[in-house]
């Protein structure tokens, strides 16, 4: 009995000891959810690594678990956006069991290799840089809004297809919005007291949390904001109180469309939703609101005709709790509510513009609509003073803001079905997704046959001896398959994908991305699995 009571004794131990989860079973969550912002040249902490995880596991823990981190505000349930940092509840549980686990390292040599970052979100190198002269904040008793022109030099009309905003000094820049000068006259201003947008519209803008702006580059749809020649790009920059002698030299990365490209539609950028009287007395929540049409206050849009809006950027500051923007039916007009965004536990820390997965079309005769609630009682986790005072609508953070803005372009039959989710998703810039094209830092690869129905061989040349890691995700960016993480020699390799999930089951009709990473290098390529008869 003694020795059946052992076998079952150490069989029971055994399986827990297989099943206890490693390093590398949650580095690929930590790769595709983490790293991207925590990396030596972004965000601190650095997540680069076991060791680096691993002091941070318990608070990480935690932020996964209170639903912190990943940091996405918009209501999923409400509307849908490209760009959605989102870890499922799979994830989630894995990153918890390993760190109650002991967080233990296993063999970390069999996790996936860290990608090659950098200090910018774009790797490729731009087309324009535009950057401030190296400036001196003059934050000292009060924030303070500059304004910058500068020059493009630019000798032809140009459309950007992508842009970077880059905040030379992050520990002082609190936002900048970015605006085009068409005529090319604008000056400075930096008397610290320029609150209006600079320039004739707006381009892009950079608050904390703001990630690089790509517009739909391929078919169906080529959209792109014009910079026209003799034109400057103009920045109003925020500086907080008490930055004053910090120095500053925020830029930004533009990446055209070739000259002579054809069927650009021009994308219009600006804060359609404002509302500058918002008297929040202390203890009390309040909720306001803001109403406008396309072409209200808009020398670009007259309103007359329908609109397809691409992104948003509601923005508020400490007291704001809930928002929403939608569309109504105007006078003598009659619809459905179109949804726009909803945030149900906004974040000052984490905003930007969102991206739609399909244009929204806007009929050129309905309002947009905005409702911010701001919670100036000691039960706001954010609320930034203590007791609460009295706080009025104004540009200085401890004041409050209803400031919403769009990007949009005219309405075209069938917008509202384009997926731009696809197409941004397989952009050259975004992925590197280009089948056959390698440079210093690619892999050669080449899929066959593609399209396919059953399984499909990849096949890849390596120069070195590598740690090999290939994965499928679907063309939205979610893992289908690990189909290889081991050591291979250098020379010509090749692996097959039998069109199977990791639950062994077969995947849907449709486009997908294989990834195949080995050290710093890297390569990228489209799947076609064609419907099953």
């Amino acid at each position: 009995m003694k020795k059946l009571l052992l076998c079952f004794t150490f069989l029971y131990c055994s399986i827990h000891l297989i099943a206890q989860p490693v390093y590398k079973d949650v580095a690929p969550i930590f790769i595709k959810k983490c790293m991207n912002c925590h990396h030596e040249d972004m965000h601190a902490p650095s997540f680069t690594g076991y060791s680096k995880v691993l002091f941070y596991a318990n608070d990480i823990k935690e932020e996964v678990e209170e639903g912190n981190m990943p940091p996405w505000l918009p209501d999923t349930t409400y509307t849908r956006f490209t760009h959605e940092r989102i870890i499922t509840a799979a994830e989630k549980k894995a990153i918890v069991d390993w760190v109650d686990g002991g967080a233990l390292p296993g063999d970390t040599t069999q996790a996936p290799p860290i990608p090659h970052y950098s200090k910018y979100q774009i790797a490729a190198t731009p087309d324009l840089e535009v950057q401030i002269p190296t400036f001196t904040s003059n934050g000292s008793t009060k924030d303070v809004y500059n304004c910058f022109y500068v020059k493009t030099n630019l000798t032809e009309d140009r459309y950007i297809k992508a842009f970077e905003v880059v905040a030379g000094n992050p520990a002082i820049v609190h936002h900048v919005l970015v605006g085009v000068d068409t005529l090319g006259d604008g000056t400075n201003d930096l008397s610290g007291n320029c609150y209006g947008l600079p320039g004739d519209y707006l381009c892009g803008a950079y608050a904390p949390g703001t990630e690089a702006t790509f517009f739909p580059s391929r078919a169906p749809l080529k959209a792109g904001v014009r910079l026209k020649a003799g034109s400057q790009i103009s920045f109003q920059i925020h500086y907080p109180q008490g930055s004053a002698g910090q120095k500053d030299s925020t830029k930004i990365r533009l990446y055209f469309y070739p000259k002579g490209e054809t069927g650009i539609r021009e994308v219009y950028g600006k804060t359609l939703l404002q509302n500058w009287i918002l008297p929040i007395t202390a203890n009390t929540v309040k909720t306001f609101t803001a109403t406008s049409y396309i072409g209200m206050n808009n020398p670009i849009f007259t309103g007359e005709y329908d609109a397809s809006i691409l992104s948003c950027f509601p923005h508020a500051h400490s007291l704001c709790t809930v928002m929403k923007n939608y569309a109504i039916p105007g006078a003598f007009t009659t619809g459905d509510t179109i949804p726009l965004v909803r945030i149900n536990d906004w974040d000052f820390n984490w905003q930007g513009f969102n991206t739609y997965r399909k244009l929204v079309k806007i009929p050129k005769n309905y309002q947009l609509k905005s409702e911010h609630t701001y919670d100036n009682t000691e039960d706001n986790p954010n609320q930034p003073n203590h007791p609460p005072v009295d706080v009025k609508a104004g540009p200085s953070t401890s004041d409050e803001m209803l400031f919403d803005s769009f990007t949009w372009l005219r309405y075209q039959k069938g917008d509202e079905h384009i997926n731009i989710d696809s197409i941004i998703s397989l952009d050259p810039l975004v992925t590197g997704v280009a089948e056959y094209i390698y440079m210093n830092n690619w892999i050669q690869s080449k899929a066959y046959p593609n399209p396919f129905e059953n399984a499909v061989n990849i096949a890849y040349t390596l120069e070195n001896n590598s740690s090999v890691y290939i994965e499928i995700f679907t063309i939205q960016g979610v893992s289908v398959k690990v189909i290889k993480n081991e050591q291979e020699m250098s020379g010509n390799h090749e692996v097959r994908w039998d069109a199977k999930n990791s639950q062994g089951s077969t995947v849907a009709g449709g486009s997908y991305i294989y990834v195949i990473k080995a050290g710093e290098k890297q390569a990228y390529g489209k799947l076609t699995v064609l419907n099953r008869k």
